[in-house]
Order: structure tokens, then sequence, then C-alpha cells
């Protein structure tokens, strides 16, 4: 039977490498679709939580996961050997950047070692890990290609990125569009084909080049407008205007405008990092990506201007930052999720703690926290914890935190994301905001007025 055929009827056997927040979404997607799909991880600790039937991830569900296990559309493996039996492979593995910001490419190409070991006429390749143009058609596909053995004739060779966001109730998986580009017309085909059978929309581009330009273009955009953002605060910070005011005021217009926030520094899996993919690109071709590197400068120093921004309260109050207790609210890197990647509260946290500060921090989602200091463990959220905390820090908004609570039995809060917005006026010279004048500031600068 054709591969066509097999994708088509969904007797196809998928596969798919790197069970991560990528990998098992996808693999559930498939599974739920009809298809037999296999994982493939290195990590046996994840293999173990799949035979048990539990899910590790927040975006899949245990009970889905368990259905599919119990149905036998889903299994998990270690052995890569399985690569032999296989019609069609995605790879979801991690692509980080090394110190010198350079692009990491070592598991991709662990994960192209096994498949060249195993693969088959008539396979399809697809990669779905961030990663630089030019990687599938130049990296991948020369490793795959042996005698009698070329792409879009007796293999098949692609790339779609991945669209994840951790903790996004609307958009998952399945109502994503989905981008292919594959090394010739006839492996766009077959990608297309494969992921139409279940995600709601496919939109194939002329080249795999073309769809890992998508995904770069994707993120360098948010990356920029943030650092803009962040720019914009600082400007606001320094003139006594209301950052946030402004930006919604801005948002009013109904086209040629799409509000960005700021906050204390970009954080996660994608933004940070796919950037530099780009950049480190054309650095070959003698190109510089000004606006990457503008962006990056920036956002690196939001952090930075946290801390200043607690050592200006705490000074207001009285305090040093050396000995002063203060309390971090969230330290992963966006609401609602687990997600540490890159978060700029472990910045925040590990420059306090530098100066001499006693920090803790509390978040539901994360119960421990390994840092440069040591590992710590999330304090409860109570109020006499609130109370002797000389400074709370909300770094992560997540949705559970009662911020009326939160400011009333503290003594000084400095809120990095808007989250107290509206008892400003309630609680006074308590609070302190990222992108808004201290309100000792604005009493400085209109002393005529009433407190």
């Amino acid at each position: 039977m054709q591969l066509s055929d097999k994708l088509s009827s969904r007797k196809a056997r998928l596969g798919v490498i790197g069970l991560g927040y990528v990998g098992l979404p996808l693999s559930m997607e498939m599974a739920e679709a009809g298809f037999h799909v296999v994982g493939i991880d290195a990590d046996e600790r994840k293999v173990a939580e799949i035979a048990a039937r539990r899910s590790y991830i927040a975006d899949v569900p245990t009970e889905v996961l368990e259905k599919m296990v119990a149905a036998g559309r889903f299994e998990a493996t270690t052995d890569p050997s399985v690569l032999a039996t296989l019609d069609a492979v995605s790879i979801c593995v991690p692509t980080p950047l090394s110190k010198t910001k350079d692009p990491d490419v070592s598991y991709i190409l662990d994960a192209v070692a096994h498949i060249k070991k195993h693969i088959h006429p008539g396979q399809l390749i697809v990669l779905e890990s961030t990663t630089y143009p030019g990687t599938t058609d130049e990296l991948i596909r020369a490793e795959l290609e042996t005698d009698g053995m070329r792409a879009g004739r007796e293999f098949y060779l692609a790339f779609s990125p991945e669209r994840i966001d951790p903790g996004n109730q609307t958009h998952g998986t399945k109502n994503t569009p989905k981008v292919v580009g594959g090394i010739t017309p006839r492996c766009t085909e077959l990608a297309t084909l494969l992921y139409s059978q279940f995600i709601d929309r496919v939109h194939p581009v002329s080249s795999a080049r073309a769809a890992e330009m998508v995904k770069l273009l994707e993120n360098t955009f948010r990356s920029v407008n943030i650092g803009l953002v962040n720019e914009i605060a600082q400007m606001c910070d320094v003139l006594g205007i209301d950052a946030y005011e402004v930006i919604e005021a801005a948002a009013t217009k109904p086209f040629g405008f799409m509000p960005f926030y700021p906050g204390p520094g970009l954080g996660g899996h994608c933004i940070p990092i796919d950037p530099h993919y780009l950049a480190w690109k054309m650095k070959a071709h003698d190109f510089t990506a000004r606006f990457i590197g503008l962006a990056a400068e920036v956002n690196q120093e939001m952090p930075h201007l946290v801390v200043d921004k607690v050592a200006a309260g705490l000074n207001y109050h009285g305090k040093p930052v050396k000995g002063s207790r203060i309390l971090a609210l969230g330290v992963a890197y966006k609401k609602d999720v687990s997600d540490m990647r890159e978060s700029p509260a472990i910045e925040v946290i590990d420059q306090l703690t530098k100066r001499g500060a006693i920090v803790k921090y509390h978040d539901p989602y994360v119960p421990e926290l390994i840092l440069e200091s040591g590992a710590r463990a999330s304090v409860p959220l109570t109020d006499d914890n609130l109370r002797l905390s000389d400074c709370v820090v909300i770094l992560t908004d997540h949705r559970c935190f009662d911020i009326p609570f939160i400011v009333k039995h503290s003594r000084l809060v400095v809120d990095t994301r808007n989250s107290t917005r509206g008892l400003e006026g309630q609680y006074g010279e308590r609070i302190m905001k990222l992108g808004a004048p201290a309100p000792f500031a604005m009493r400085a600068a209109h002393p005529g007025e009433a407190a």
C-alpha cells in the first residue's frame, strides 16, 4: 500500500521522537484520530509514566492519555529500533542555544542518526523542532541520503514548525493552523496529507526553508515588539506616565496597532531563543540582524530594572536591599504553567540574593526551585508571610493569585505585570509598578496636590 493510501485510511504507523511539551500533545492528536502511534524518548521516566498511564504534561489530560494507551493506539519506548516499523516520523526534540548564543542542533542530529539506521523506502520524516533556515535541506537531507535513497524519491522529508503555547486554553495542537514545507513538492504533499488527518487547517508553503523562516518570523516579531514596549515602559517611568494606560488607550485604535505589554523579561522555550537562530544564520551571509540584537539587549535588561525598582521601593521605606526579606510571587515564565525555561524570575531572585536580600518565593505550579544559591521550596501564601516580608514582587501573574489579599497584607508590592491595576488609589504608596512612576515620585512632581 502506498504511503498516501496509508495516511488517508489512517492505517499508517506514526512515530514521534521527543515526548515533551510538543511531542506528547502531538502524539495524542494522532492517536485520537485513529492512528497507531509510537513515542520515542531517551528519558526512561517519561516512558515509565506513559506505561503507568499518567500524563506529565499539563496540556495533556491524564484521562486522554490513559484512554489512548488502553485502546492500544499509543505506546512509548526508549528503543529507536522501532523506527524500522514506522511509516512517518515527526521529530520534536529540543533546540537550545549554547552559552555563546549559537544553535545547538545536537538533539536533532541524534534523532536523525537513529532514523538513518532504520530508514526505509516510502518513509516520511518531518522535523518540528525550531531551527535556522536550511537545516532540513542542508543538514538532515545530507545525513539521510545514501546510495539508493534520495529525498523526494525513496523517502520524503519536510519541516513543519511546532506552534505550541503551553497553558493556552483556546488554541491547542488541533486547532492551531499547521505550516508545512517539503524538500520537494511530493514531500510537501505527503506531509500536508499527514497533518490534515488530525489538524483542522494545514497551510503548505513552497519549501522547507520557507517553513523554517515562518517560525522564526513569528517569534522574532514578538521579541522585537516586546523589546519595544519594554523600552516604552522605561521611557514612561522617566517621564512620569503610566505605560499601561498609554498602551490600553493606543489599543482602542481599530487598525495599525497591536498591544504588547511590558514585563520582567522574556522567558519560555521560543521567544528568548528563536531569533538568535536567525541572527546566527545571517552572520554567515555577512548580514547583521540589527532589530534582533537590539530587542535582545532591551529585554535582557528588564530583570535588572526590576531589581532596581525593588531597591528604590525599599529605600523609600528606609530599608536597604541587604538583609531585607523579599517574597517573589510566581517564578514560572508565564501565568498558569509550571514551565521554568528561561524564566526572568530566576535572574531577579539571583540578583536580589547577591545583593544580600533574604528571598523566598511562592508559586503553586513550581514546588521546588534550583538556583545558583541552592534549592528552595515554595512557601505558603499566607497573611503572615506577606506581613513579614519587606517587599513582595509579583513576577508571574497566575490567575489563582488573590491580588487584593496580597496587597492588603503587604508592606510594599513591586508589580511587574500590572496585576494591581485599580488598587493604586486605595493603597497609595504601597504599590510600585514596572512601567509606571512610583507614587512618591508622583507626589514629589506635584507637591501641591493631595497625597
